[in-house]
């Protein structure tokens, strides 16, 4: 029976591993479920599979020097902090939970576009200061809109599917994006600035050094009055600062999960706009969601090491380079 390392703390394990997926992994492995004073090389030392989740400490190359387990499975999102890339070279397999975190992704997006769409943080505001129904505010309807999403990366194409019975007209500017898959997807290729001009625009794109200050203070101020910029990717692919002020000037309204820096260093006037939904970098963070990591990435390590099957966990040591 193959042996499997949970490397991650007790308490960690209970937040990304279901009751069913332990009796899954207990009936096709010799687990050892890691304690919080347990050493990460003896943990990897004669193991065949490693189950990783946030916590988990890098693993440098060396600990395959001698050897070293033949899968690694990371019960959470990018495996970039994780592990060294020239483990592929040596046969590792890698699988990422990343793809089950990009539905949770997915309905934050949905949910704060509805948000913003409806002015719900306007209305909100404006029943608080005692203001009600105010003549000059009225909500808008998802229902056919023209949606910009910049990346096609996992968690936008949950997005996609989640916009689907909205009958959105959907364009998406992503260079890796081949023209057959935008077709299957059911969307359009679009250059960003073409993305940036919808009234609705979603962030899909990884932390890369081309995608740093993507959405710029120029293009920013060409977006039409009244656009809705949803953030759930990187922080800095968007400049903060300008996005800032003009949703404080009452032309944009913004959804920012994420933030650079992280925490945000925001102003008590920054913190008071009436069109900003604000959420700490939990757009991935849900009960279920979590629950669901372990099991999502031991089934496809369970597919491959039976038949050799690429489940969608797999990381695919080709796409290194463009991947989050």
């Amino acid at each position: 029976m193959p042996r499997l390392a949970v490397a991650m703390t007790p308490q960690r394990a209970d937040d990304v591993c279901s009751p069913e997926t332990r009796r899954l992994l207990e009936d096709r492995f010799d687990v050892v479920w890691a304690t919080e004073k347990d050493d990460l090389t003896s943990l990897v030392k004669g193991s065949d599979v490693l189950l990783t989740s946030w916590g988990t400490p890098h693993l440098p190359a060396s600990l395959w020097a001698e050897g070293g387990p033949k899968v690694v499975a990371h019960a959470a999102g990018t495996v970039k902090k994780l592990i060294d890339p020239v483990i592929f070279g040596q046969g590792v397999a890698v699988f990422s939970a990343a793809g089950r975190i990009a539905w949770s992704v997915g309905e934050y997006c949905l949910g704060a576009i509805l948000t913003l769409a409806r002015r719900l943080p306007q209305y909100d505001h404006s029943v608080r200061d005692g203001e009600w129904k105010p003549s000059y505010l009225r909500g808008h309807e998802l229902r056919a809109s023209r949606v910009g999403l910049l990346g096609a990366s996992s968690t936008a194409r949950a997005l996609i599917t989640l916009l689907k019975p909205f009958g959105c007209d959907i364009v998406v500017y992503d260079p890796y994006l081949a023209p057959e898959r935008a077709s299957e997807l059911g969307v359009r290729t679009a250059t960003l600035p073409e993305a940036l001009a919808c009234p609705i625009i979603s962030i899909h794109v990884p932390n890369l050094p081309e995608t740093e200050g993507m959405v710029s203070r120029e293009l920013i101020e060409q977006m039409p009055d009244g656009t809705i910029i949803i953030n759930s990717a990187r922080g800095p692919a968007v400049d903060q600062k300008a996005l800032l002020e003009h949703a404080a000037a009452g032309r944009l309204l913004a959804a920012m999960d994420v933030y650079d820096p992280e925490p945000p260093n925001l102003t008590a006037e920054q913190l008071a706009i009436p069109s900003l939904l604000l959420t700490p970098h939990i757009a991935g963070d849900t009960a279920e969601g979590h629950l669901a990591l372990a099991g999502y990435v031991m089934r496809d390590v369970l597919a491959w090491l039976d038949n050799g099957q690429r489940g969608p966990s797999f990381v695919d040591p080709a796409a290194w380079a463009i991947a989050a």
